[in-house]
């Protein structure tokens, strides 16, 4: 090899040695990309409510920055993105709307798709939307441990954690509240399209009447009728009267319910994939859900 055979041997090496090193670097800006993806977000002023100011935290000893925080992990690697109020005070504790995204989806998408960020943050949410990790019972408990992770940054209410999602994130949010190990974490759930029914529940031990709200429609043809079956264990389990009532917004209610808890059943007519476009019911149902007493931990 000739001095001009070298010089060309070291460029093309040398170029292939920036393009290995700069694929990591790549990788990374182009997850960021997809981290920050879709609209800007708009934050909601809060109204504190006197309730919410019950419960307060030393805010001097929480990190966690007012506004968006992006790329928020738990221990295995479920990443997960937190908005608060644009008036975040850190020093009142914040009920908490926990997000889980579907499969095929992320953090930025469900975001983006459910539209809770302003109308949940103006109701004194804190919000967190979650990636969507391989459903198995190991990863609904991983996805449990979002909200204590949470309070050690921000000011929240680990006794006011309200958990939604569609499809497998809907089944995550309703395992979540049944699993014996995880049902203390739920205040209220309001899964969408969840893959679970009679079959999956019945053997199942009740947990103490929870608030439910669970949304499905009558042309899924992935889970079909699990919706319905679903509801009627929860209403079994709430200790209400067998026979729901339609109320305002289309859905059915049942009434005298163990606690006062509400226990819903919203159905669409939308395919499965479909987002049920019921975001800001979901928030009202929570919010309502903040005056139920909290049951026992």
């Amino acid at each position: 090899m000739n001095m001009a055979q070298l010089k060309v041997f070291l460029l093309r090496t040398n170029s292939w040695q920036k393009v290995l090193f700069g694929l990591p670097i790549l990788v990374m800006v182009v997850m960021l990309l997809m981290d920050h993806s879709g609209d800007s977000v708009e934050l909601g002023q809060a109204v504190y409510r006197p309730e919410m100011l019950q419960r307060l935290c030393k805010a001097d000893q929480l990190s966690g920055d007012a506004g968006e925080t992006y790329g928020e992990e738990t221990e295995n690697g479920i990443k997960y993105n937190v908005r608060t109020p644009a008036n975040y005070d850190a020093s009142v504790a914040h009920p908490l709307l926990l997000v889980f995204s579907p499969a095929g989806s992320n953090r930025a998408k469900t975001e983006k798709t459910t539209g809770f960020t302003f109308p949940a943050t103006q109701a004194g949410f804190i919000v967190a939307y979650a990636d969507h990790p391989e459903l198995s019972p190991s990863t609904t408990v991983e996805l449990g441990t979002i909200p204590s992770l949470m309070a050690k940054k921000w000011c929240i209410d680990e006794k006011q954690v309200y958990v939604t999602g569609h499809s497998d994130g809907g089944t995550s949010a309703m395992a979540l509240a049944f699993m014996t190990g995880t049902r203390h974490i739920p205040r209220a759930i309001a899964p969408s399209a969840a893959g679970v029914a009679y079959d999956d529940l019945r053997d199942r031990r009740c947990p103490e009447p929870l608030p439910v709200m669970i949304m499905h429609s009558s042309k899924d043809r992935l889970f079909p009728g699990y919706g319905q079956q679903a509801v009627g264990w929860w209403a079994a389990c709430n200790k209400c009267d067998p026979i729901p009532d339609k109320i305002a917004n289309g859905c059915s209610s049942y009434s005298g319910c163990a606690g006062g808890v509400k226990t819903l059943y919203c159905e669409g007519d939308n395919i499965h994939s479909h987002w049920p476009e019921r975001s800001q019911d979901i928030v009202e149902f929570f919010v309502s859900a903040t005056q139920v007493s909290p049951r026992a931990k």
